[in-house]
């Protein structure tokens, strides 16, 4: 989906890495919760509470899955993290993404 309609937007941003990745949280109507961020280069790791599924829209970029190799995401490219996990991100050019948060 391109848009989203009637949402509720967090007006504080989620501030990580000094700046370096922001976003802000996105409520819909039925309770689900999304993120929408900006990721600058550089390499980062994210921990996850509730099961994530990460839309990368734009950028250039590796991932890493918790107990898998490094590699190459082609953009637009999804993935999913599983709950009480983390990932690892290569970050090459400036990265446009949407997170889900799955309860």
């Amino acid at each position: 989906m391109a848009k989203f309609e009637n949402v509720t937007v967090v007006k504080e941003a989620n501030i990580y890495y000094d700046g370096k990745v922001t976003s802000r949280t996105v409520e819909f109507e039925n309770g689900e919760v999304k993120s929408l961020g900006i990721m600058l280069p550089g390499e980062y790791t994210f921990n996850t509470a509730d099961k994530e599924i990460m839309e990368i829209m734009s950028g250039e970029l590796e991932i890493r899955l918790k107990g898998e190799d490094w590699r190459v995401l082609n953009t637009p490219e999804t993935f999913e993290v599983e709950a009480s996990s983390s990932f690892d991100l290569k970050i090459k050019t400036v990265t446009d993404y949407c997170c889900s948060y799955i309860k």
